[in-house]
């Protein structure tokens, strides 16, 4: 007998909705479907044919044939087991556990434990066999995804991967034909490549998801990339894999994005739209005058076209920004500080020497600026947008020393130790608001003088820095009260 194959076995689950989220959000299930139990084996073949099965004794027949007449599907499961209890042996011990697997995996009985039981001892006798390493790899997925801890989380994930490449890498069972074992690949394929790429972008791999989640859509014909459905699904997360890799691609991201988009329901639109548009920024820049183009694009190809990175032009970079604020700025020393600093960093060293040299040895007060670390002789702080939103600090102020006050001398009056005293709580009180006001995490002004500069981290640092401290309005004095009028005298009569 030919082997028995069950190619609609296992389905996604999925098929029918679209649960996209971010990153690390809601993921592509692959589940056991309904299917109809194999039917019982066929009369034993000639002998002369290696894949035949060898006759059974009567006893074994009697039992076989009672356990697969059976209509009750938990009667028939039963009565399976029985069998396989009875003759471990059986020719038909690999069909009698696909046929149980199908049992277990479908209303009534619908146990995922029975199931993955029954799959775990097929893959003994039958490694190679996919629906049996499709059964582990969708089961595993779906019992990994409502774990809320991570590691295990993982690790679900992981095992069910395993089973997955197993699923990829099995080669043809010897009395399996040709057009079924290709049958097999196409209706698991795409979900083994799904559920490899998914376990590895869970763990931020993302080359391997890119790579799993490419080989699924090229295996999948062209209009099932279009339809709502596990491989439109994955088209979003090819992208966001691509959003997420090191260095991020932000192109390509926006260009899977965009496909998923093109063919997703209205309400899935919605949930995508922000991540493509925010990768698409991201490559091109803040204008829209582009993103139309690229859905258009993407809508038309399953692939990005060799030319989209001409096609869709990428934002300028940093250098070419300030060699434009040069050439466009007359007077260099009208910068913002800002400004300033981005030509330091990203300029020509020709064009940073130029800036530097507008600059250097100037004074300049900093307003309500970050502080991000200070001393009592050093303060850092964030003054450009991206050191203020990074929180990482782009100049340092290096402060000007307190007042020296000297030490009173043994011979000192009253009055000039008064004096000292006065000098010392002074400097104290001086020092107690200058610590106060510079707390990491507070806004302080400061003035300094430009002293020196590395462009990589971007570091600028001012000698003769000072905190300026905001005055205290002095309080009115309280209104005189009015004078009483003299009391009159009554007139004399």
């Amino acid at each position: 007998m030919k082997k028995v194959v069950l190619a609609t076995f296992l389905t996604c689950a999925v098929a029918s909705c679209l649960p996209l989220a971010s990153a690390q959000g809601a993921s592509p299930g692959a589940q056991a479907a309904p299917v109809a139990a194999p039917a019982p084996a066929p009369a034993a073949a000639p002998a002369a044919d290696p894949c035949a099965v060898p006759p059974m004794a009567a006893a074994e027949y009697a039992v076989y044939t009672n356990a697969n007449t059976q209509t009750d599907p938990k009667a028939k499961a039963a009565a399976l087991e029985q069998y396989l209890t009875q003759f471990p042996q059986s020719a038909m011990k690999v069909f009698t556990l696909e046929t149980l697997m199908a049992l277990y995996g479908n209303p009534p009985i619908s146990d995922a434990a029975k199931t993955l039981d029954a799959a775990d001892r097929l893959l003994q006798v039958a490694p190679n066999d996919l629906t049996a390493l499709a059964v582990e790899a969708g089961i595993r997925k779906g019992q990994a995804d409502p774990i809320t801890d991570a590691t295990a989380k993982q690790a679900g994930y992981d095992s069910a991967a395993s089973y997955a490449q197993k699923g990829l890498a099995a080669t043809k069972p010897q009395c399996t034909p040709d057009a079924d074992f290709n049958k097999l690949k196409a209706n698991y394929y795409p979900t083994f490549y799904s559920i490899v790429g998914y376990a590895a972008f869970s763990k931020k791999d993302t080359a391997t998801a890119i790579d799993a989640y490419k080989k699924e859509l090229a295996f999948v014909p062209l209009d099932a990339t279009k339809a709502v459905g596990q491989p439109l699904q994955d088209t979003f997360y090819l992208g966001e894999a691509y959003r997420f890799a090191t260095p991020p691609d932000y192109l390509n991201c926006a260009f899977y994005e965009s496909r998923a988009i093109a063919y997703a329901p209205a309400n899935f639109q919605a949930i995508m739209a922000p991540t493509a548009k925010y990768c698409y920024h991201k490559y091109h820049g803040p204008n829209d005058d582009q993103y139309a183009q690229l859905g258009t694009i993407a809508a038309a190809n399953l692939n990005p076209p060799a030319d989209l990175g001409t096609t869709i032009k990428p934002a300028p970079t940093p250098a070419d920004i300030a060699t434009q604020v040069i050439a466009t700025t007359p007077d260099l020393g009208t910068l913002a500080p800002g400004d300033k600093e981005f030509i330091l960093q990203y300029g020509t060293p020709d064009q940073a020497a130029k800036v530097w040299g507008i600059v250097k040895g100037k004074s300049f007060q900093f307003d309500n600026v970050l502080v991000i670390a200070s001393t009592p002789t050093q303060v850092q702080v964030a003054i450009s947008d991206d050191a203020v939103q990074g929180k990482t600090a782009d100049f340092t102020f290096n402060l000007t020393p307190p007042e020296d006050i000297p030490e009173l001398k043994a011979s000192a009056t009253a009055v000039q130790k008064a004096a000292y005293n006065k000098k010392v709580a002074a400097a104290k009180k001086l020092a107690d608001d200058i610590a106060a006001a510079t707390q990491p995490g507070k806004n302080v002004t400061l003035t300094g003088m430009y002293d020196s500069f590395t462009p990589s981290p971007i570091m600028i640092t001012m000698k003769d820095g000072v905190v300026v401290l905001s005055k205290a309005t002095p309080a009115k004095p309280a209104p005189k009260p009015a004078a009483r009028p003299a009391a009159r005298k009554p007139a004399a009569r």
